[in-house]
């Protein structure tokens, strides 16, 4: 990466990467470590003085459990190119009643498509979310 300037995105991609570092209890030394790296180039990357590798960023994500699209959500725009798939809206959220269609609607599937083994597991899993979830 020698050569490339850093910006404003680097900046701010860095901002969020502190921040989510700090929310989730971690240290610029822990965070380094697993990065393979000292502490210092990580606060390199989260004052935005060097830009982050893809690699770093999505271990990163795993390690705190944050998609990897939030470190780019909100950040300024350099240029008018909006790349196809990039640009599209978000989803707006479904409402209780969508939620409510939505779970029959996979649940017929599960019914219709998967063998009773499948369906004991699908119904595992749920109950193990909605224990985690604390419902």
């Amino acid at each position: 990466m020698a050569g490339q300037k850093t910006d404003q995105r680097d900046v701010y991609v860095g901002q969020r990467i502190a921040e989510q570092r700090r929310k989730a209890s971690l240290t610029q030394r822990r965070v380094a470590q697993s990065f393979g790296m000292s502490a210092a180039q990580l606060q390199k990357y989260e004052k935005g003085t060097n830009r982050i590798s893809a690699v770093h960023l999505d271990i990163f994500s795993r390690m705190t459990g944050v998609p990897m699209d939030y470190f780019f959500k909100g950040m300024p725009r350099t240029d008018d190119f909006v790349a196809p798939g990039f640009g599209e809206r978000e989803q707006a959220s479904l409402s209780n009643n969508g939620l409510k269609g939505l779970a029959e609607v996979v649940g017929r599937h599960i019914i219709d498509n998967c063998s009773e083994e499948t369906r004991r597991d699908v119904a595992d899993a749920i109950r193990a979310l909605e224990n985690k979830l604390g419902s």
